[in-house]
């Protein structure tokens, strides 16, 4: 986690080492460690002064998502530079997932709490995508659920051993791409 993270900067110091404290667990045990118990064991405090820095629980995993989705965008905005921005993007998304699958499902598996996130983190995380693709939202939105399933197939050992998942992610990705190597764009009929 970058320490000057834009995603903590509201919080106080101490609710920063707590979020700290609760990536370490994530990323050595996965979610099921984020316990306020285990957290103030950590951080050298009893579970429910944890509570004076974060109203509950939910909140702590929103600053955790926040935190994801900041380094997501950092990640997608330095691939989309490349000369072929779609397959660049689909790559660091598959290497976010695989470097760092307990947050990858912490922030794709369940019910995202927007109200709960620093505002404009997740859209931050979706905007190389979305120009890449010309600003077709919903194209961006199938692009997305592709990657989203090689990845979850690929973290959850699916696929048949000695399968060519590099060429798989080449021949998925391309089917969104134009002969020309522009991503395709789709209109809208009125």
């Amino acid at each position: 986690m970058k320490s000057a993270s834009r995603a903590l900067s509201g919080l106080t110091p101490r609710a920063r080492e707590i979020v700290r404290a609760a990536r370490e667990l994530l990323e050595k045990e996965g979610p099921g460690a984020l316990s306020m118990r285990r957290l103030g064991e950590r951080v050298g405090m009893r579970a429910p002064s944890i509570y004076e820095h974060f109203r509950d629980k939910q909140a702590l995993v929103a600053a955790l998502i926040s935190v994801g989705f900041e380094e997501q965008a950092d990640l997608f905005d330095r691939a989309a530079e490349s000369a072929d921005p779609l397959q660049a993007l689909a790559t660091a998304y598959r290497d976010f997932a695989r470097r760092q699958p307990h947050m990858y499902r912490l922030l794709t598996e369940q019910p995202l709490r927007r109200d709960l996130l620093v505002p404009g983190v997740e859209e931050a995380a979706a905007l190389p995508l979305l120009r890449a693709v010309g600003g077709d939202v919903e194209r961006a939105r199938a692009v997305w659920a592709f990657a989203h399933g090689m990845v979850i197939l690929e973290l959850n050992r699916r696929f048949p051993p000695g399968a060519d998942l590099d060429q798989t992610w080449r021949t998925g990705i391309g089917a969104f791409v134009r002969p020309d190597g522009a991503a395709k764009v789709t209109r809208r009929r009125s």
